[in-house]
């Protein structure tokens, strides 16, 4: 049995295809995915295996993973950078995955925000939605990973991984490096322009407070000059307070994080609420549109994405198999 521990730094990013690309999927996680493939090895995948975990159709899955594989690419991951793959491409996660189920308690897994949120007490949640948190600390630990960036949606899920590896390195072996938990500093959680209470979410069941990676300019104006705000017309009414005023405090961060500037920066560019609608329009428009350009010349050579995935996942595989091999040794298999 060999000890895959390493002082390498290591980050693992994972996005499932349950709906389109978001601002809030770009700001909170594919942007600094970009940033972090120069200073670290990085892996970077599509989740479609937890995508199962809940009723769905499988024409549109694969239309997303489509264009979520290169909308990868058009945001700026670069394949001589970082390693991109598609999850289901590399069998070693379910393994791993049902090696990590034997290793979690129930309880634990019941206490799950996802499964609390969708599926408790409800007669048809799938099996999966109840275990996949283990198959999520497999796509973690796979990897040797020292880094994971998570929003607060995620941290339980990751907490879990941890948890997990330090029991099985106590139980069977230390086979598993234990990873810390990193969390985006800005605008790692944009919130639904139509409801501020909200992720802005892919998933979401309405998308007029939702900026998708690919609406147009005029699309995503249109959302911007629709958001909601509030009735003050003080002279202080542009400012961040996320507890008073949700809306205006979900514009200011979003602005501060497309053009780079801070809260105070941001706040004291505008004073009207037309004017601020006005500047995150332009900020969003400016920040997605090289997005949108690269995605319409990639999706005209699919050839050369698929190409990209299928190394990616070739690596991945040669990546994961001695640790796949020192988990199935440890635990008593062949």
């Amino acid at each position: 049995m060999t000890t895959t521990t390493t002082t390498t730094t290591r980050h693992l990013s994972l996005l499932k295809p349950t709906g389109a690309l978001t601002l809030g999927s770009y700001l909170g996680a594919l942007r600094p995915m970009a940033e972090r493939q120069h200073d670290a090895t990085c892996f970077y995948g599509v989740a479609d295996l937890h995508a199962l975990t809940v009723p769905h159709d499988p024409a549109p899955l694969r239309q997303r993973l489509r264009e979520m594989r290169t909308l990868f690419l058009a945001c700026g991951l670069d394949p001589a950078r970082a390693t991109l793959f598609v999850q289901s491409d590399v069998p070693a996660h379910s393994e791993l995955g049902y090696l990590l189920e034997c290793v979690a308690h129930t309880g634990e897994l019941n206490r799950m925000i996802q499964f609390k949120e969708k599926g408790r007490d409800q007669p048809q949640t799938r099996a999966s939605l109840f275990t996949y948190p283990a198959l999520m600390a497999a796509d973690i630990l796979l990897y040797r990973t020292t880094e994971v960036p998570v929003g607060d949606d995620q941290r339980q899920h990751v907490e879990l991984a941890r948890d997990l590896a330090m029991r099985f390195n106590r139980t069977y072996g230390a086979v598993f490096t234990v990873p810390e938990i990193t969390v985006p500093p800005v605008a790692a959680r944009v919130m639904d322009l139509q409801d501020p209470a909200r992720k802005m979410s892919k998933s979401a069941h309405g998308d007029a407070g939702v900026v998708f990676l690919l609406d147009p300019p005029d699309v995503v104006a249109r959302k911007v000059a629709r958001a909601v705000t509030d009735s003050d017309t003080g002279p202080d009414a542009v400012r961040h307070d996320p507890a008073a005023k949700p809306g205006i405090g979900n514009l200011l961060e979003i602005l501060a994080a497309c053009t780079g500037t801070d809260l105070a920066e941001a706040a004291a560019e505008v004073t009207t609420y037309g004017r601020l609608k006005r500047r995150v329009a332009d900020a969003v428009v400016a920040l997605l549109e090289p997005v949108r350009k690269r995605y319409v010349e990639l999706a005209d050579d699919p050839a050369y994405v698929e190409e990209v995935f299928a190394a990616g996942a070739e690596r991945c595989r040669a990546e994961t198999a001695p640790v796949l091999a020192s988990a199935r040794a440890a635990i008593g298999l062949r």
